[in-house]
């Protein structure tokens, strides 16, 4: 069991949203001992990530050692994203965080969870489908590896609009939150020991009840108004966060 009273971020994107945005999350992860016991980061924290065997990216410093410090007081689950999976060792080893590149399952309390980020399960574009793809490349992941990392950082900021969702178009938003909807609710349907299915990636922030106590939950995106969520073992709540002025 990781804990009993979960908070869920996702999507912060850092590194191409705006300054405020970090400021705000890590004023939100001291803050987190106050809404939970545990924490799930569920994807796209950054907008890129990638851990060299010897380097770790400088425009994530500040976020990791904030994670690092709440990891010593409660559980912390990291999910990779589309943008971030590429983690390898770095979070467990060095900061006791558990990492996991696709998916993760866990209770809290009595409920088993399911986590995932959700690239690649309802792309609207052929390019985020493409790029799901190539991201997941053995030999991709090799090449990067080889690669000076300046140049692979300079690289990512040429094609990082291309990694997942760049429109603001809001009916093929909507499309993509209606479909990971349908995923989740065919998830729990076909799973019955799952209590609770937390998905990411779609900006868009849902909570349902398809079933009798089970629920899809998606928290919305932290780059859009700052949104995370509260799961417990009776359900589920929306939250925004304000930071003090």
């Amino acid at each position: 069991m990781l804990g009993h009273q979960l908070v869920v971020v996702a999507d912060a994107h850092l590194g191409s949203a705006p300054p405020e945005v970090e400021g705000a999350l890590l004023s939100f992860l001291d803050s987190v001992p106050t809404l939970g016991d545990c924490c799930l980061i569920n994807g796209d924290l950054f907008d890129f990530w990638f851990s060299y065997r010897r380097v770790i990216p400088r425009r994530g410093f500040h976020v990791a050692a904030a994670l690092a410090r709440l990891a010593k007081q409660m559980p912390v689950v990291l999910i990779g994203g589309n943008h971030d999976r590429w983690g390898e060792d770095f979070w467990q080893k060095d900061l006791g965080i558990a990492f996991h590149p696709l998916e993760a399952r866990f209770s809290v309390g009595s409920r088993r969870v399911l986590a995932v980020h959700g690239d690649g399960l309802t792309e609207q574009r052929w390019s985020a489908e493409f790029m799901y793809h190539l991201t997941r490349n053995r030999l991709t992941i090799g090449l990067w590896k080889a690669m000076h990392p300046d140049i692979g950082f300079w690289l990512v900021d040429k094609m990082s609009r291309g990694l997942g969702y760049a429109t603001r178009d809001g009916k093929v938003l909507d499309k993509a939150a209606r479909e990971q909807r349908a995923w989740a609710e065919k998830k729990l349907g076909e799973d019955r020991e799952t209590g609770m299915v937390v998905m990411g990636h779609t900006h868009r922030a849902a909570l349902t009840e398809p079933f009798a106590d089970r629920y899809y939950l998606n928290p919305g995106a932290w780059m859009d108004g700052y949104r995370y969520a509260i799961a417990t073992e009776a359900g589920a709540t929306l939250c925004e966060y304000a930071p003090a002025s």
